[in-house]
């Protein structure tokens, strides 16, 4: 009955046990599950190495690289660390608690930043809680300031004969609304919000960088600078690549001769996500091999689990 009603599934099955059984036969089965698993992380070297982090894109969320560099704090292997930085900024929230992080790296281990094509305000707020900051001499850096800002949907709205209704609790509880115009008091605390996270950035990367206050102040009004014009600053310590980096760090850190990096682990999938993959993988391989050409294909927010 199983089989008349869901045809597809059963074949699927049938497959995956009789691919299951001739891995069994083979010993690739074990040899795949135990590095699905992670079992084999404890062979790793245990010569020196410079950890590195990534932060690539925008900056919403801190939380996987706030873990990475306390990983690599706590690891003896790893005598320092690079922080690769390809991002044009983000949330204030997120790049300051990636800041505090990297402080707190800073105090037993040697951090440098590298920047990619584009480290500009919250990546270069990262970038300055490090020891040092390698860039690219057509870098984007800099933009060290705040900004704020929304549609306004009022006019939208009255065309097409929606009247937005609001029931507040406060006088300034929908401050920002898209629906209506912005009220001169309303600007006003707004403005000194973005001001006084700006004074934040300010203050947070003179110490990082010990630079003096005013004389940043100066620079930081949004404008960007490329790796050589921020050098020329003192924003930037060095211009060079990732491997520039990483050969300061290891130097750093006392590491001699050939300077390895080491990365996160990537995420793993659980035994059955990876037994699941492993086996489609090989069914395309053998139809393929076969004459027949598959494409298995799982949906991406499909989550197999028990």
């Amino acid at each position: 009955m199983f089989a008349r009603r869901h045809p597809v599934l059963f074949t699927l099955i049938v497959l995956s046990g009789i691919t299951t059984v001739m891995l069994l036969g083979t010993g690739l089965l074990a040899a795949w599950v135990i590095q699905g698993l992670g079992w084999q992380d404890g062979l790793a070297s245990d010569e020196p190495r410079v950890g590195v982090v990534e932060v690539i894109g925008p900056i919403a969320e801190s939380q996987e690289v706030l873990q990475q560099l306390k990983d690599y704090r706590d690891d003896e292997v790893v005598k320092a660390v690079v922080v690769r930085i390809d991002s044009p900024g983000g949330a204030v929230g997120p790049s300051q608690e990636i800041f505090r992080e990297i402080r707190r790296t800073a105090e037993s281990k040697k951090v440098i930043a590298s920047m990619g094509s584009v480290a500009a305000s919250g990546g270069y707020y990262i970038a300055s809680a490090s020891d040092g900051i390698v860039a690219n001499p057509g870098t984007i850096t800099g933009s060290i300031g705040v900004i704020m800002g929304y549609t306004n949907f009022e006019e939208l709205l009255r065309k097409i004969g929606l009247a937005p209704v609001v029931i507040k609790s406060g006088e300034y509880k929908d401050m920002g609304s898209p629906v209506r115009p912005m009220q001169p008091a309303e600007q006003a605390l707004l403005t000194q919000l973005a001001e006084d996270i700006h004074t934040q950035f300010i203050e947070d990367v003179a110490k990082g960088r010990n630079l003096d206050l005013q004389e940043l102040r100066n620079l930081a009004d949004g404008r960007i600078f490329t790796g050589k014009q921020a050098a020329a600053l003192g924003l930037v310590d060095r211009m060079g690549n990732f491997a520039d980096a990483v050969e300061w760090a290891g130097r750093l850190g006392g590491i001699e001769g050939k300077i390895e990096v080491v990365y996160p682990p990537e995420k793993r999938l659980d035994w059955w996500e990876h037994l699941t993959e492993m086996t489609t993988r090989l069914l395309a391989g053998v139809l393929t091999q076969s004459g027949l050409k598959a494409d298995f294909r799982m949906p991406a927010e499909t989550d197999y689990k028990f």
